[in-house]
């Protein structure tokens, strides 16, 4: 019985290292196999931290299957919480990995720093100052799903530090933050409508798109149209206002079985209580 145990067990622990090695897809996995899989990988990836040596560590940073990747940097992230001693370990690893020639590792380094970040963002700050100027899309597209995770818990210091790219010189980093902090204010616009309306005079078709963009995802949900409008009231470029209020309405309409509001409503608040500063 022991040695049956034993041979399979070993069998099954190949089976893991075969499938993390490989491109495959983590979903094809039973949910038994997959909660095995990232309980090997958390426990690899805490042993190389302890040790320094990364090599499954890079393995899984790098691997083809992005639900791998996903799940080492979702280690890391409750790794650098449940281990005090080892942030400082942490940090130094993933400082390392993000010099990386290899994409997806930057990639992985990027979200990995965004679930700390949720909690402690002074920390990796440096990551997404380095991020946002990543010469490959899929590290600046990192930057951004993080920004949105981290603004939704931790909204201070992640808006403190967006502000300060809003009127950088380069078009595309206005829109990756303008996009970023969109998430934060589906709940809360209040907390980023200041930041969009220093975009407002953005002459950039790409920033502009974007702003019209968020604006439209801020205000469907209850109470928030109430919000926006008000706020919108004191916005001096008058034209892209009036093509949010369409993209407000359209969303309405697109979004209509999670809106607060029909799309007629919507109309009709925006009617009736869409007064600009200039007109009062």
């Amino acid at each position: 019985m022991r040695a049956d145990a034993k041979c399979s067990s070993t069998k099954r622990r190949k089976s893991i290292k075969e499938i993390i090695g490989k491109i495959m897809a983590f979903y094809d996995l039973s949910k038994q196999e997959r909660i095995h899989v990232v309980a090997k990988m958390s426990n690899d990836i805490l042993n190389e931290i302890e040790s320094g040596k990364f090599k499954n560590t890079f393995s899984y940073f790098s691997n083809e299957d992005t639900y791998i990747r996903k799940s080492a940097y979702l280690s890391v992230g409750r790794l650098y919480f449940n281990n005090k001693t080892l942030q400082s370990k942490i940090i130094q690893m993933l400082d390392v990995f993000l010099l990386q020639d290899d994409f997806k590792i930057r990639q992985t380094v990027i979200n990995a720093a965004g679930e700390i970040g949720k909690r402690d963002f002074g920390t990796v700050q440096h990551f997404f100052d380095k991020g946002l100027f990543d010469t490959h899309h899929s590290p600046r597209n990192a930057v951004i799903g993080s920004v949105k995770k981290m603004g939704e818990v931790n909204p201070e210091p992640v808006l403190s530090w967006s502000k300060k790219y809003l009127h950088h010189s380069d078009k595309e980093i206005r829109r990756e933050i303008c996009h970023g902090i969109e998430l934060r204010g589906r709940r809360f616009p209040q907390d980023i409508l200041p930041l969009l309306q220093e975009l407002q005079h953005d002459t950039t078709a790409r920033v502009r798109n974007t702003l019209i963009h968020v604006i439209g995802q801020i205000a469907y949900k209850k109470g928030c149209l109430k919000i926006v409008i008000a706020h919108l009231n004191n916005w001096d470029n008058k034209a892209l206002v009036a093509e949010a209020l369409e993209e407000i309405i359209d969303v309405h309409y697109r979004y209509r079985n999670f809106s607060a509001m029909t799309q007629n409503e919507a109309r009709q608040y925006i009617a009736g209580n869409y007064q600009p500063h200039q007109d009062r």
